[in-house]
């Protein structure tokens, strides 16, 4: 394959073709399954902390989903979700709270076509793969692997039940992003050459508090900790890599063709000193140098950094930032030869900077990004603009469950599918033996087994998702 000239031509064919022509997604359900379009889908969850929540919210709105069943051993989280459904006239969902493994229960119902996993990320492989040896759907959220063999299992087990698995990545659907991703296909950047992204956020409000209040609370984690301080930390504690690389890397892939026509090859990560955590602690109004988690010793770096190089010769640059005082930042860049675009901000259409040589005149200047981005916006945005407002995170949460729920109903394939997931997955324990070897390069499986040659983009061709 002559990736440059392959590149090239789906490029002109991108910017000539209107949305929808290019790709036809393949059957959703590979295997037998008796559902039908004309039927609400039924959906369990399988944990509704705080992040689960969001999602109930959203389906909980539909008039084309059933939400069946919930499984969570926190019974504060069930009542709030029980909320939830009340709140919008909605039934009762079955409760699953008998311990950490009920959710086995809810597996065994009938009367559920797919579930939304929300738990921590401990339990993701687990959960998953019994989710579908089950038969059940899988919407999974984003995390990085805990060992590289749990991406392997991933993809096994798909391969093997044919059950299918949604990578819920919420900020490839980000509003600019989509933008940038239009001007990309409409071969404005040229030939795509380097890539940036991260997670650069602030969490130490998050990682600790004071075991009633989620946020900014106290300085207590673990046991004493609650939602996420309850059970995130302890990786903080006992881990050092790139502990949360989808964020980043999702948007730049689905612009890159990663698993479809190109894909990640190796990488290099490199991880500075942790002094962060120990800080904020020592500092706290609750904390103190003679608190006992001043005593923890975090072996997460404040800034960890990762080099991927892709087959088809680009390079992408991963940031994990969320232990020391900083803005909101996910450091997205896009660099082609015709075009660079870098954001500065949350996702607005204004925080950015954007250069195109030619069209700018070769004036060497930024221009700002916001009437590009309103000139580009991405037809999805514009069809569901008003849907998506008051949705989780600036709307992008309605694309993700928006996607998971209209795919399963017309039987269309997901755009972010378990090959996705297993590769941005494996980030996470590549990059903590890349650390753990001084920086040295590794090799990037091919969860594929060769099928990225010819398997083609699907995510946001059309308006629909």
């Amino acid at each position: 394959m002559n990736n440059s000239n392959s590149r090239r031509t789906f490029l002109k064919t991108a910017a000539l073709a209107s949305f929808g022509a290019l790709v036809l997604p393949n059957s959703l359900f590979a295997y037998s399954n008796d559902f039908k379009t004309d039927k609400k889908v039924r959906v369990g969850f399988i944990g509704v902390g705080l992040r689960g929540q969001e999602h109930v919210k959203l389906l909980a709105k539909r008039n084309d989903v059933e939400i069946v069943a919930f499984a969570d051993p926190e019974k504060r989280m069930l009542a709030a979700s029980q909320k939830i459904l009340k709140d919008n006239n909605k039934p009762a969902a079955q409760e699953f709270s008998n311990g950490e493994y009920d959710y086995r229960n809810l597996l065994k119902l009938k009367t559920i076509d797919a579930v939304v996993i929300a738990t921590p990320w401990e339990w993701h492989l687990t959960q998953g793969v019994e989710a579908m040896r089950a038969k059940k759907i899988v919407g999974m959220e984003v995390s990085g692997a805990i060992k590289l063999q749990d991406c392997w299992e991933f993809v096994k087990v798909y391969e093997e039940t044919k059950v299918p698995i949604f990578m819920m990545e919420n900020v490839c659907y980000r509003r600019d992003i989509m933008a940038i991703l239009n001007m990309v296909r409409k071969g404005m950047f040229g030939e795509l050459v380097h890539g940036r992204g991260g997670y650069q956020h602030d969490l130490r409000g998050v990682l600790f508090n004071d075991g009633v209040n989620p946020y900014n609370s106290g300085a207590e984690f673990g046991e004493k900790g609650f939602s996420e301080a309850k059970w995130r930390t302890e990786h903080y504690v006992k881990r050092n890599g790139e502990l949360y690389p989808t964020h980043g890397l999702g948007p730049v892939a689905m612009m890159m063709d990663i698993n479809r026509g190109n894909r990640l090859t190796r990488l290099s990560s490199f991880s500075s000193k942790s002094v962060g955590l120990h800080k904020y602690i020592v500092e706290h109004p609750k904390g103190g140098e003679n608190h006992p988690n001043a005593k923890v010793k975090f072996n997460q770096g404040d800034i960890v950094t990762t080099q991927i190089a892709c087959a088809n010769g680009e390079t992408i640059l991963l940031t994990h930032d969320t232990s020391l005082q900083r803005p909101y930042y996910l450091g997205f860049r896009v660099q082609g030869t015709e075009g660079l675009w870098q954001d500065f901000g949350w996702g607005d259409f204004n925080q950015g900077h954007i250069y195109f040589e030619k069209t700018m005149n070769h004036t060497h200047r930024w221009d700002n990004t916001e009437k590009w981005m309103k000139e580009h916006d991405h037809p999805m945005w514009k069809k569901f603009e008003t849907t998506a407002a008051g949705a989780g995170h600036g709307g992008m949460d309605f694309f993700v469950m928006n996607t998971f729920i209209e795919c399963i109903k017309r039987n269309i394939e997901f755009p972010m599918d378990v090959y996705d997931l297993a590769l941005w997955y494996s980030i996470t324990p590549l990059s903590e033996e890349s650390i753990a070897k001084g920086g040295q390069v590794v090799d990037i499986p091919d969860f594929t087994n060769g099928k990225w040659k010819t398997r083609k983009p699907v995510f946001g061709m059309t308006d629909e998702f």
